[in-house]
């Protein structure tokens, strides 16, 4: 059992719901990142969802696209995602961690010597965000090798039809996007989030988590009594580029990311079972 599915069945053994931050690697500088990492996890994280800088982060909206913006100013690639795991891991061997990414730079490393790479450094699963179902074969096929999950994003517009398909070549848990557009963009309309998990569901036993549109502990617990998990990242990333603006330094704007999950954790918790 990979450590996602693991982590999915101990929460739902608990009556809880998983909560995943995304952060983007080397934002707001590299030294920050597994610091982060650790402090986000100390804080209610359940799962870590790493975002690997990219010079054309099409999904994303403003506030994630700066944080790209600023990663790639120090140079953070791929291999320094990578790396972050890898020190991670020194001191955490229990918490998932996935890569959100584009096809991009993982095509330029090779599948082969990413999925070597990735498990190697203790990574759980990848999600890339421009790789449809019907040409993941070979990427999949070296994930599997390697034990690793592949994680697929399921919109509000995905047919009956091509949901099965994502849901054939998905592990570990499915992604549903809760709004039409760019992460951080519109307001959540929870009963139509209801209608499509359940439309999810009927096609697949993988967990669901939900994400966009997340931003405070109203927000989250109103999923949370929908989805097996709640993925929250633009607000994380908008709280440290807020205290930093302001004038504080990279601790100041952590602990500004860990209070507000510390916030959304509350949020979800008060769903349980």
């Amino acid at each position: 059992m990979s450590r996602i599915a693991g982590r999915f069945q101990e929460l739902a053994a608990q009556g809880r719901k998983a909560l995943i931050p995304y952060i983007v690697v080397g934002d707001p500088a590299p030294e920050v990142t597994v610091p982060l990492m650790h402090a986000l996890v100390a804080n209610g994280a359940d799962i870590i969802e790493l975002g690997v800088p990219f010079s054309d982060p099409m999904s994303e909206g403003p506030v994630i696209q700066l944080a790209h913006e600023r990663a790639l100013a120090s140079g953070t690639s791929l291999r320094d995602a990578l790396a972050a795991v890898r020190q991670f891991r020194e001191s955490d061997t229990t918490t998932p961690v996935l890569l959100m990414g584009y096809a991009n730079p993982v095509e330029h490393m090779g599948h082969a010597a990413f999925a070597d790479a990735a498990a190697e450094a203790g990574l759980d699963a990848l999600l890339t965000v421009d790789i449809p179902p019907e040409e993941v074969t070979g990427i999949n096929a070296e994930l599997r090798r390697v034990g690793l999950d592949n994680i697929f994003l399921v919109a509000p517009t995905t047919p009956d039809a091509r949901i099965g398909r994502i849901v054939d070549q998905a592990s570990g848990f499915i992604y549903y996007v809760s709004l039409k557009g760019v992460t951080g963009a519109g307001h959540l309309d929870v009963d139509d989030v209801a209608a499509h998990v359940a439309r999810i569901r009927d096609r697949s036993d993988l967990p669901v988590a939900v994400g966009f549109g997340i931003k405070d502990a109203q927000s989250a617990a109103s999923v949370a009594g929908i989805a097996d998990g709640i993925v929250v990242g633009s607000a994380l990333i908008r709280a440290m580029a807020d205290k930093l603006e302001a004038g504080g330094d990279h601790q100041a704007a952590q602990q500004a990311a860990v209070e507000l999950l510390k916030e959304i954790r509350s949020g979800v918790d008060s769903t349980a079972s």
